[in-house]
């Protein structure tokens, strides 16, 4: 039922707003509805249609609001509308996308378009978001009450943005899908590695994004990352939900379906247009993908394309996966070296895949003692529970010599 209602929230969300406005008004009345289905539906069965159910419910919890403020000239104008009891007809059409675009106003700061978008159609909790963007939740709180209220008082029109307007959006909405996939698949927090809820959420927007404008070329390039990444993920854990390595990972849990389609997806778009950081990374992941062990791994060619990703969008999460391309290629002190270059960048003072990498590469290095060092340092900066044990594991592990254990490759 929570993957269902994570579907129908945004869904309902947006009826309310194409038909009566004021967004922050219409969110409180759906948090309200699905908090009644929470507790009405595994009592009384989900309805024959959900969505309805959700508008109908919203709808009277805003009737009731109004009436409460007493707003007779409001509530004369939309009771006909609002008052029915029972559920009804909603538009055929899936709103969601209109909704997204919404939360993408040029008209507010790009950190309060990623933060609404999350929080009004991906389903984040404040917590959740606050831990994406690196501050405190207080902070992403009032980010969030400010971008509704933006909303409302800029009169936003629930319509599809065109031309030029829509082209301005979309690179906001693309960063958005790609921190909801990023959440759900290594959870940043929490006691599980994967939330396939925001995986999988994140995958149906880029679907019927795709759809809506088939020849953009990141958009393609975004749905083939999210599914040659999600295809991986019955490999990545063992059964106690310790996280494993992409060499370790038994290739044939992967899900061959979803790389075809994510393969097709990304031959179908490089070379046909504009090359963007999408498109190179999901020509990263096939790569990564095609290979039918480790071993056989192309990493020249996968150096070679972060080497042209890192042109595209410097970053210092970029720098760090090319560090482990380069220790791959030339070696891991090659590797360590690039990793350096990071240590005075205060954007990852406080990430701890900084400190995995290197004590993975001193690893491969043969550093064993220090190796092990900075993995205790991971993972004590971790907040995920599956990855703190992972990291703490390989510590141990190199804590614990033995005589007759092969050399590092």
């Amino acid at each position: 039922m929570e993957g269902l209602l994570r579907e129908l929230v945004p869904q309902a969300l947006a009826v309310l707003v194409r038909r009566h406005g004021q967004f922050d008004a219409c969110e409180d009345a759906v948090q309200e509805a699905l908090l009644a289905a929470g507790v009405q539906w595994p009592r009384d069965g989900i309805p024959v249609s959900p969505l309805s159910w959700l508008v109908a419910v919203a709808s009277r919890r805003l009737i009731d609001e109004w009436r409460s403020e007493s707003a007779r000239r409001l509530r004369e104008s939309t009771a006909a509308a609002l008052a029915p009891a029972t559920p009804t007809p909603v538009p055929g059409q899936d709103d969601t996308l209109m909704l997204l675009f919404l939360c993408c106003h040029p008209w507010l700061s790009a950190p309060s378009q990623l933060a609404l978008t999350l929080r009004a159609v991906g389903g984040l909790t404040t917590a959740e978001i606050a831990s994406a963007f690196l501050v405190p939740e207080a902070t992403m709180a009032q980010r969030i009450s400010r971008a509704k209220q933006r909303i409302k008082s800029t009169g936003t029109s629930f319509d599809m943005p065109l031309g030029s307007e829509r082209v301005e959006r979309l690179g906001v909405v693309l960063q958005v899908l790609y921190l909801i996939f990023n959440e759900g698949y290594t959870a940043s927090s929490g006691p599980q590695l994967q939330r396939t809820d925001l995986t999988s959420e994140a995958i149906r927007l880029a679907r019927l994004l795709h759809r809506l404008v088939p020849a953009e070329g990141e958009v393609a390039g975004l749905l083939a990352l999210m599914l040659l990444t999600d295809a991986r993920r019955a490999a990545r854990t063992h059964p106690d939900g310790t996280p494993v390595q992409l060499a370790e990972q038994r290739r044939e849990l992967w899900d061959a379906g979803q790389i075809q389609e994510g393969t097709t997806l990304i031959d179908r778009t490089l070379g046909s247009g504009p090359l963007g950081p999408y498109q190179v990374q999901a020509a990263i992941a096939a790569v990564h993908d095609e290979a039918p062990e480790a071993d056989a791994t192309d990493w020249p060619q996968i150096l070679a394309l972060y080497e042209v990703l890192e042109i595209a969008t410097p970053g210092p999460v970029v720098t760090l996966n090319r560090a482990v391309a380069l220790a791959m290629v030339h070696g891991p002190r090659a590797g360590l070296a690039l990793l350096g270059t990071l240590d005075a960048d205060e954007r990852m003072a406080r990430n701890h895949r900084l400190e995995s990498v290197r004590g993975h590469l001193l690893e491969l290095a043969g550093d064993a003692e220090a190796a092990r060092q900075y993995y205790q340092r991971a993972a004590r900066m971790t907040a995920s529970v599956p990855e703190q044990r992972y990291l703490s594991l390989r510590a141990a592990r190199l804590a614990e010599p033995d005589e007759g254990a092969p050399p590092p490759s």
